[in-house]
């Protein structure tokens, strides 16, 4: 049985990620309530405006069922203002006054790096856990890594070398959009993460 993997639904293009995990054929379940977290093998942070999902995760009483679940293991995917919602804290000339932050990932992040959102942008990346094959990101209004921790692999970096993807273990971070893409690689990767994290633990869970 295949895993039934979350995605948050307060705000931002959850719907997006939902279309890719049915194109996926992968059971998907949206995330709003603390018990909706019960299960799951995986769950993905999708892009949006990351004070306010960081605020609506304290406003729902989901932050400590949150952290249980990645403490656990479960793997959890943050994409753009996603990745900020993991990360261990924004750079102070971007942080907004209250930005409610997880602070699970090792990296510290400079929101709206590459300016508003006429300044969007594709380019091609290369991300070996994907294969030699491209991979074309969309950018919106992202965020980069400027700082990374010790045990946070870059997963992928422009051609200056600015960091746009990270993984800590079981927590995955991307600066861009794979849910706006035309290829459905990253989420069969992270679905397979979480299969394989639900192999380790116990059988009777969701495979």
């Amino acid at each position: 049985m295949e895993p039934t993997i979350g995605v948050l639904a307060l705000q931002g293009d959850f719907k997006e990620h939902l279309a890719v995990l049915e194109r996926l054929g992968v059971a998907a379940r949206e995330v709003r309530l603390p018990h909706h977290l019960d299960g799951l093998a995986g769950l993905i942070i999708p892009g949006g405006e990351s004070t306010t999902i960081g605020r609506l995760i304290e406003r729902f009483a989901l932050r400590d069922k949150l952290l249980e679940c990645i403490q656990s293991g479960m793997p959890v995917w943050g994409t753009c203002a996603g990745m900020i919602v993991l990360a261990r804290d924004v750079d102070a000339e971007t942080r907004a006054r209250t930005q409610p932050l997880l602070g699970v990932l090792d990296i510290v992040v400079r929101r709206n790096a590459f300016g508003p959102q006429p300044e969007s942008f594709e380019v091609d990346l290369a991300i070996p856990v994907l294969g030699p094959q491209p991979f074309r990101a969309v950018f919106i209004r992202a965020p980069i890594v400027s700082w990374i921790g010790p045990n946070v692999e870059p997963l992928a970096q422009l051609a200056d070398g600015t960091v746009v993807a990270v993984r800590q273990g079981n927590i995955i971070g991307t600066a861009f959009h794979p849910e706006l893409a035309e290829d459905d690689r990253f989420h069969a990767w992270f679905c397979a993460l979480a299969r394989a994290f639900v192999a380790r633990t116990e059988p009777a869970t969701t495979l």
